[in-house]
């Protein structure tokens, strides 16, 4: 018998949206008005977010099986791009001024944005909401904010945001498991002066950029995570709290996985250092760059591959860059030690 060793261009040659990690989708106009219409008529989906995500499930149904089949194919199968812009999206037909809290606006009439985030975010799997994330909101309000400006945080704007995943603390001491699977990023309101850019690096060609000897060290579990700004701020006055020692990459060859604390990784070897320059090297240089704009959505699968964003200049004057998030878990079975008393889909 002729064994085969399959490599990943191999695997990835057989299936649709195969070949680039960046996959690039757009709702056809009738679609993009038919879903519209019937977000219009959406009625505020913190009221009953359960009722939110199945009417949004319906919306969602009109969309063409093959769109829809790629866009299920992006949360289920490990062989499929890692980040994907869904573009031509309804927007709402009002928007109120950007809020500068970094809080949910109360002004805001309509909630088509809501819809069409609680729509994609569906399709990949159960939107969650963390207590040390935004107040355990599902849907997140990412806007600069005063005073934030130079944090490592979504508050942020006037510095590099460095490549990172979207991690939730726990007090088990592992930060990588508990961790959101996918987010959704809607853009509402762009910057004014189209500064701001998306990066997505994926492991698959971090790895493959990267030699063995920093490929093994980054696959040790050499390095501590710093818990989230947010939570830091809250919980510790700002001092770190620092995960167990874990590996930055881990998984198979041919898909691995990786994680990256945007508020510090700290090194615990002199040879950890090294490769962690090094990886946000690497990060920089296969990078794919998105400017988002309004009707479009980025979906980022957080354990393929790591996020970062540009600088960009805010105004505070109620028309700056408004994107809403969500958190996405494939299953709310897998993390429901952490699930909270009073609400089903908000977890500790």
């Amino acid at each position: 018998m002729t064994h085969m060793t399959m490599t990943v261009a191999d695997i990835l040659g057989t299936r649709p949206d195969s070949g680039s990690t960046l996959a690039v989708w757009d709702l056809p106009d009738s679609v993009r008005d038919a879903v519209g219409r019937d977000l219009a008529r959406l009625s505020d989906p913190a009221a009953d977010l359960d009722w939110a995500t199945a009417r949004c499930h319906q919306v969602f149904a009109q969309l063409p099986t093959e769109l829809l089949r790629r866009l299920l194919d992006f949360g289920r199968h490990p062989d499929t791009p890692g980040v994907a812009l869904v573009g031509n999206l309804p927007q709402d037909a009002l928007l109120p001024p950007t809020p500068l809290d970094g809080g949910p606006s109360p002004a805001k009439g309509t909630f088509v944005a809501e819809g069409v985030l609680l729509g994609l975010s569906g399709l990949l799997g159960e939107p969650v909401g963390m207590l040390t994330e935004k107040d355990g909101r599902i849907v997140h309000d990412v806007v600069p904010v005063p005073g934030g400006e130079h944090t490592q945080t979504n508050q942020g704007s006037r510095a590099f945001l460095n490549f990172h995943s979207d991690i939730v603390h726990d007090p088990a001491g592992r930060y990588d498991l508990a961790n959101p699977d996918f987010l959704v990023l809607n853009c509402l309101r762009a910057d004014h002066d189209g500064e701001a850019v998306t990066y997505y690096a994926d492991a698959r060609d971090i790895a493959a950029s990267l030699g063995d000897d920093l490929l093994t060290t980054l696959r040790s579990p050499l390095f501590r995570l710093n818990a989230p700004g947010g939570y830091t701020r809250a919980h510790a006055g700002g001092r770190e709290v620092l995960s167990d020692p874990v590996p930055l990459i881990g998984g198979a060859a041919a898909f691995p996985e990786i994680t990256v604390a945007a508020n510090g990784v700290r090194p615990m070897t002199t040879a950890a250092g090294t490769a962690l320059l090094r990886l946000q090297e690497v990060c920089r240089s296969v990078a794919q760059p998105v400017r988002l704009r309004p009707g479009q959505a980025l979906l980022v699968n957080n354990r393929k591959g790591v996020h970062a964003r540009s600088v960009f200049t805010p105004r505070y004057d109620g028309l700056d860059r408004w994107v809403q998030r969500t958190y996405v878990r494939r299953s709310l079975w897998t993390i429901r030690h952490r699930a909270s008393p009073t609400a089903r889909r908000v977890h500790l």
